[in-house]
């Protein structure tokens, strides 16, 4: 609302306090997800219920902004503007209903953090439910409690969406007077604007304004209500609206008195309204049309009326009287026009007063002195210091000129060269500009070249063979040095493949309970790829091989003495089938039933040798076990079913 046009209209519609919570809420619901159960693990359930508390908070914070970024800052408004809000609305009771939704957006925000604080430590699902139900509980408390508030900031948007468009900084004609003395007649007439007419008083109840075209410029016309000769404190908010434009308004005033007296009002009465309204007069263009001249001529006046009118009025302010007739379009034109120029005139006249395309330069006021001590031009003066300050400030806060910058300075592409030698590094900068010699000092490049240089790298060299020869008497002969070093690196490798090897063969014996088939089809593929990735040798490699054959062997040998056992077990088994009744064969299936969980060596024995009862007993506690363990495995997030709803710390 920061411009001289203010678009009451654009204001959006304040909802109730219990619509504007039902809006809220039910966004809330909408936008944010709506299944939760106790399985899921804490974090989820803390970010679902603290997702809808945020989300909600925000829904409100963002109404209440909207309302108060809509509605004008009286303090921030034209004064014409900030006084006809006082007049209709009351300024006080105003301010406080805007105060009222900028707290309740604090306190919303506040609630939410408060809420969102102790979310980040529910324990269950519950609890966080509660904290959810409780802050939002708490938000709807506090927009409930403005819901008059409310209601009054819907009344004055409906009632600003009404107001007409006026703009206080444009080219304006006010038009006042006492009621019925033609003043919406005139501007239904110069004007399209659309006023209703009456022949009784007080038909104009607030402003209207229109538009009119005059040298190629456009001017609006404002028709205020009418306005009776009483103090200020006695006058009602429909004169007060008439009172506020004349007041801020730069405009060309023209008050409208009727010669007639058909309005009901005597010319005294309309002469002293004029003099009591001087003092919202001062400093504008005034003119005087008297209306309604084909009921009444001027020639009809009395001497009383004239002395009125022309002496006190024309003669010793200086105003310009017109007369005119509405119903007879007489005078209109030269009213209308005698109107605009007077404006225009004052408006030159007064030239901080000229429309600018920055509105700041409407405060400046440049003062100059009155008289001149010479005709010398004297240009501003900024102190050395000033500019070297702020060339250090600019270089403290990393701010340089870009070289495109640089080029548009000096003339631009075609005439700017770029200085190459700006970023040497010297110990003086006046030396970066200087041509470089071919000769310095009487000397050339080489010139710098060292003579002995010959010389200094034979020394080098025998300094070199003497350490060698100090090296040899200390430690012996180089070479067999170096040939030990290398015996004893290798040493030390074969060390470490022995290890390696052990490690290996530890970790074939503890596999070999896997069973001989499965080392029979997959071992001499884990052999090879596990020997590629210690990176062996093939010394190691074919010595690892020959034991894992032999464990291998062992294995497979083991295996056939246990499958010609068990061959012998089903014969005789077979034999003694044939020879039982149809009970005695049911008995001997439940003794040969084995248990799932015993170790692998104990698989192939047979528990005829247990009762039944204890093969039973043995069996449904093996499979309860399985079935717990199986079920606490799916037990996840994920899960569909819920084995306990409401804990017992609930």
């Amino acid at each position: 609302m920061a411009t001289d046009n203010y678009n009451f209209k654009a204001i959006r519609t304040v909802p109730t306090g219990s619509d504007f919570i039902d809006i809220i809420l039910s966004r809330t619901q909408r936008k944010t997800p709506t299944v939760v159960h106790p399985g899921y693990s804490k974090q989820r359930i803390r970010s679902f219920y603290m997702r809808k508390v945020q989300y909600t908070a925000e829904g409100f914070a963002e109404k209440f902004g909207g309302i108060l970024s809509d509605f004008p800052r009286i303090d921030d408004i034209h004064p014409f503007y900030g006084d006809l809000i006082n007049v209709l609305y009351d300024k006080d009771h105003y301010k406080v209903a805007l105060g009222q939704v900028s707290t309740a957006k604090h306190l919303v925000e506040s609630v939410s953090k408060e809420y969102l604080k102790l979310l980040k430590f529910g324990s269950s699902l519950y609890q966080c439910k509660s904290l959810k139900r409780a802050a939002l509980g708490r938000m709807a408390t506090i927009v409930a409690g403005r819901k008059e508030s409310l209601k009054y900031l819907e009344q004055v948007r409906q009632h600003l969406g009404r107001l007409p468009s006026i703009n206080p900084t444009t080219r304006t004609l006010i038009i006042c007077g006492y009621p019925n003395v033609g003043k919406s007649s005139f501007i239904s007439k110069v004007t399209n604007a659309d006023v209703e007419v009456q022949p009784y008083a007080f038909t104009t109840k607030s402003l209207y304004v229109g538009h009119l075209d005059y040298d190629y410029l456009r001017f609006q016309v404002l028709d205020t209500p009418g306005i009776l000769d009483h103090p200020l404190e006695d006058r009602n908010n429909i004169e007060m609206q008439s009172v506020t434009a004349l007041a801020h308004l730069r405009a060309t005033i023209m008050f409208f008195l009727d010669i007639s007296e058909h309005c009901g009002y005597s010319i005294t009465q309309q002469c002293s309204l004029f003099q009591s309204l001087r003092p919202l007069f001062h400093g504008k263009p005034i003119m005087v049309v008297l209306t309604k001249s084909d009921l009444r001529k001027e020639a009809d006046l009395t001497e009383n009326e004239k002395k009125l009118i022309y002496d006190e009025i024309r003669d010793q302010l200086g105003v310009p009287i017109v007369s005119m007739s509405t119903m007879e379009n007489e005078g209109l034109m030269q009213v209308k026009n005698k109107a605009c120029d007077m404006l225009l005139e004052w408006r030159t006249e007064n030239d901080r007063f000229v429309e600018a395309k920055d509105k700041d330069f409407l405060k400046l006021d440049i003062a100059e002195p009155a008289f001149r001590r010479d005709d010398k031009k004297r240009e501003p003066v900024v102190p050395n210091q000033a500019i070297i300050d702020q060339r250090d400030a600019d270089l403290k806060a990393g701010i340089r000129k870009l070289e495109a910058e640089i080029e548009e300075e000096q003339g631009g592409a075609g005439v700017f060269s770029i200085d190459l030698h700006k970023d040497y590094v010297l110990a003086n900068d006046e030396w970066k500009n200087d041509p470089i010699p071919e000769l310095m000092d009487g000397r050339n490049v080489m010139d710098f070249v060292d003579p002995k240089i010959t010389e200094k790298l034979v020394e080098l060299e025998d300094e070199e063979e003497n350490r060698i020869a100090q090296l040899e008497e200390k430690y012996g002969d180089l070479d067999i040095l170096l040939q030990k070093r290398t015996e004893w690196a290798d040493a030390l490798k074969r060390m470490h493949g022995r290890q390696k090897l052990m490690w290996i063969e530890s970790k074939i014996r503890r596999t070999r309970s896997i069973g001989a088939r499965k080392i029979e089809r997959k071992g001499s593929r884990n052999l090879d790829e596990m020997a590629d990735a210690l990176k062996l040798d093939d010394e190691v490699r074919s010595s690892l091989a020959e034991k894992f054959t032999v464990s291998k062997k062992r294995a497979r040998d083991e295996m056939d003495v246990d499958e010609e056992q068990e061959g012998e077990e089903r014969v005789r088994r077979r034999s003694r089938s044939r020879s039982m009744s149809v009970a005695e064969l049911q008995e001997q299936r439940v003794k040969r039933l084995r248990v799932p969980s015993m170790a692998p060596y104990a698989r192939s024995r047979s528990l005829s040798a247990a009762p039944a009862d204890k093969i039973k007993q043995m069996m449904h506690s093996q499979r309860s076990g399985l079935r717990n363990v199986s079920r606490a495995g799916r037990k996840g997030e994920s899960d569909r079913t819920i084995l306990n709803k409401m804990p017992r710390h609930l």
